[in-house]
């Protein structure tokens, strides 16, 4: 899989997204639940704003010197006995991964939950080459199964219930216990056991990397990450090259925003450090260690107007805030990078062609502007992103004529009023209790969901006239 998830035009994508209760109400539930718990954590903390001024200069300031402490950072890496391998594609990414895999003669990977290794397709490269690949996220292993892609950055399979799971667990595992998460839970934790302790190799991604140390940070819930760290003998860490943090004391700060942020926690369950392979003497840890740091794409977002979205920390709360993503959940967007995020990232990696109708499926509410733990001002970079394909040209023909039109009559003054009088006529006509009859094309379906003004039958520049020469006669 790479950044892609469907082949469905939008609307059709939408429409089924729209016509799907299950995936309504799973949303909803989860993003009532989780907003609750994060204000509860962000009351808790106290000076939330400064929190998140603090967070916001931490990643500006790595972004503005990212050069050098990506020097740090693999320096560190190579001193502590580890490798890295600087991609500049997907594909360079996952041929070297492939190379080790194939060295090792790996015929079985456990992966933990990492959004690059989705970025890349790493597990569609690893099975063409018949190695099996295991998710070991929970969510993600259920997804995996259904062969269903994830629909949120941080909970994978909000958009399934426990309905849902067992039906799936029953069909490709034979499940035949109670529909409770707990007892389903305990089944897949029996499989996936046999899996960590036959896996050759372990993959994760990498929340954040430190500069300072060389030290590699995984954050989960489940503690699945350090099964995948340290039972298998090689370890190959994946992380955009914008994750890096200087010191630990960063590193502090912007773990105390991403758990409040993602899940309502003053911290998750598991937080894990890796610096190195297993050092001489000691028991635990893998014997090789692999730091792939992806490019693919944002050195170009690094050097343009978009550059505030590579401060993202994959928290998840603009989706978790946003009223779109309520209603169309993450498999609308057809990224595997949803929501506001989504609508701003996606376009940046994938390119217009793919996802040029991600930046309009946005309100422009603003509320995730108002959750973001790094401050990214999402709705002013998905209007940017409007605003950047108006001017190259990609936005629908019927929108490029309606636009032209309407900039010729508003620099024809004569034109302008003359259309202004007959077009408040016209409405007086056509429009009766707030519907009309008539269809406009593009905004047909708009049109359906919502009332439209009553006309009164008067343009403004002739009721302004009447009420300017009011206030002069009354004085």
């Amino acid at each position: 899989m790479s950044i892609k998830t469907s082949n469905t035009d939008f609307k059709t994508r939408i429409r089924q997204q729209i016509e799907d209760p299950i995936m309504r109400k799973a949303v909803a539930n989860a993003q009532q639940r989780i907003g609750a718990n994060r204000q509860k954590m962000v009351d808790e903390l106290g000076h939330w704003e400064e929190w998140r001024d603090r967070a916001a200069q931490i990643r500006d300031h790595v972004l503005s010197n990212l050069d050098a402490y990506l020097y740090q950072l693999s320096e560190k890496v190579t001193q502590n006995g580890g490798h890295v391998w600087f991609a500049k594609t997907k594909e360079d990414a996952t041929r070297y991964i492939l190379q080790v895999a194939q060295r090792k003669n790996a015929r079985k990977v456990v992966k933990s939950k990492s959004m690059v290794t989705e970025e890349i397709g790493v597990n569609h490269v690893l099975q063409d080459a018949g190695i099996q690949v295991i998710e070991t996220d929970l969510g993600e292993y259920i997804l995996q199964l259904d062969q269903d892609p994830p629909s949120h950055v941080v909970v994978p399979a909000i958009h399934k219930d426990r309905h849902q799971i067992r039906r799936v667990l029953h069909e490709r595992l034979g499940y035949e216990g109670p529909e409770t998460p707990e007892a389903m839970t305990l089944f897949i934790r029996q499989k996936i056991r046999e899996d960590f302790l036959s896996a050759e190799i372990g993959i994760t991604g990498c929340n954040f990397a430190v500069a300072e140390t060389g030290s590699v940070c995984l954050v989960t819930n489940e503690g699945n990450a350090r099964m995948c760290t340290t039972l298998p003998k090689t370890h190959i860490a994946v992380m955009g090259m914008e994750r890096i943090a200087p010191t630990f004391a960063e590193v502090d700060v912007l773990i105390a925003m991403l758990a409040r942020s993602a899940v309502g926690a003053r911290l998750t369950g598991y937080n894990t450090w890796l610096t190195g392979p297993r050092e001489a003497g000691h028991v635990d840890g893998p014997e090789e260690f692999h730091l792939v740091i992806v490019d693919n794409g944002r050195s170009e977002v690094l050097a343009s107007e978009f550059r505030d979205v590579l401060r993202c920390i994959r928290c998840g709360a603009c989706m978790n805030t946003c009223p779109a993503y309520r209603h169309i959940g993450g498999h609308g967007y057809g990224s595997i990078y949803p929501g506001p995020i989504g609508a701003v990232i996606s376009p940046l990696l994938g390119g217009y062609k793919d996802f040029k109708d991600l930046p309009y499926a946005c309100s422009l509410c603003t509320a995730c502007d108002s959750v973001c733990p790094v401050r990214i001002p999402l709705s002013k970079l998905i209007l940017r992103h409007r605003r950047v394909m108006a001017e190259k040209g990609i936005t629908a023909k019927a929108e490029q004529r309606a636009i032209k039109m309407f900039a010729y009559a508003n620099s024809h003054p004569g034109l302008w009023k003359v259309g202004m009088m007959a077009g408040a006529h016209a409405a007086s006509w056509f429009i009766n209790g707030g519907k009309t009859p008539l269809k406009f094309g593009a905004i047909s379906d708009w049109m359906e969901a919502r009332d439209l003004p009553e006309a009164d039958g008067e343009s403004f520049r002739s009721w302004f006239k009447k009420h300017q020469a009011q206030e002069k006669k009354n004085g």
